[in-house]
């Protein structure tokens, strides 16, 4: 087998991928070979070049199967889908009200489920099956203070991500990426600057935040050939994670 990714010929969904992480997805995904569909709540202001937008709120379920429906009816087939869709507003779990607990569990987690069962119903159907990649996150294994229900809804997709891959195998692989931080058109305005950004940084073992294609390279080895024996894998993409914080707090006391 040659150790190359090559998508040719297959149709692919990003939810969620006309910008951030999404979008560096959706631009991997095209220059492996796979023809790329997006969606979002809206029309999107700077469509990925070579792309197919389309408008669907993933959190109605009901839209969900007339979008993967609209989908086959074009292309003929699906063969993989990235449920990356998601996040969240800082909110303390004390002072988060009923309605946005319920809209964040909705979009982070309900979301990945009927947007995975819609799509299997079709890549059961296809000889060759096909992959669903889960964009998940380091919150999902570790605290998340300000994101407490974002964080739970994180855990929940890994989990059924595990699930999925035991009930849908052989035919349907599901995996999982839990990213870390990555650098988007929203890093300066979430973290508080440029300063505050080059902080952050310091803290990452390989020195810096991820760009969002990098991100798209570990789906499209996780849609590839190259990945065929993995499934029901939680793939941990952050840079080397989080130090501990007693490191830290040694480093300081010995300065």
């Amino acid at each position: 087998m040659t150790l190359a990714i090559d998508l040719s010929g297959r149709v692919a969904l990003v939810t969620g991928g006309s910008r951030g992480i999404g979008r560096g997805i959706a631009v991997v995904l095209g220059e492996a070979g796979a023809a790329v569909v997006t969606c979002g709540r809206s029309a999107a202001a700077d469509p990925v070049e070579g792309t197919d937008h389309r408008v669907c709120d993933v959190r109605d379920g009901d839209a969900v199967e007339p979008l993967i429906a609209g989908i086959v009816a074009t292309y003929g087939r699906l063969d993989l889908v990235v449920n990356n869709a998601g996040g969240a507003p800082y909110a303390l779990a004390a002072d988060s009200s009923p309605r946005l607990d319920g809209r964040i569990l909705g979009l982070n987690l309900s979301a990945v489920l009927s947007v995975s069962k819609a799509s299997n119903a079709v890549m059961q159907r296809q000889p060759d099956g096909g992959a669903i990649v889960n964009i998940s996150s380091v919150s999902a294994v570790r605290p998340s203070p300000g994101t407490a229900s974002y964080g739970a809804a994180k855990a929940g997709v890994d989990s059924l991500t595990r699930s999925l891959a035991v009930e849908w195998g052989p035919r349907v692989r599901v995996n999982s990426v839990d990213v870390g931080l990555c650098r988007t058109e929203q890093t300066a305005d979430h973290y508080g600057g440029d300063v505050s950004v080059d902080a952050i940084e310091a803290t990452i073992p390989l020195g810096r935040m991820a760009e969002p294609e990098e991100i798209g390279r570990v789906v499209a080895f996780l849609a590839s050939d190259l990945a065929s024996y993995v499934s029901g894998a939680i793939l941990a993409c952050h840079g080397g994670g989080e130090p501990p914080v007693f490191l830290h707090v040694v480093t300081k006391k010995q300065q």
